[in-house]
């Protein structure tokens, strides 16, 4: 049986916002190196954890 790791959080910036696709460019290329996998979704939130609409 293969295992994995989920992930659920949010990510935000000590100053200013986080690009989405900055973000996302990132962190596959951060799970790539190290021969991981990533499935799932991402979408991008306010402080609130309100869905912002792009």
């Amino acid at each position: 049986m293969k295992t994995g790791i989920k992930i659920s959080g949010a990510i935000f910036a000590a100053e200013g916002n986080v690009d989405h696709d900055e973000f996302i460019d990132k962190f596959i290329e951060f799970v790539e190196a190290n021969g991981w996998e990533f499935g799932g979704g991402s979408k991008k939130i306010d402080e609130e954890g309100n869905d912002i609409k792009v």
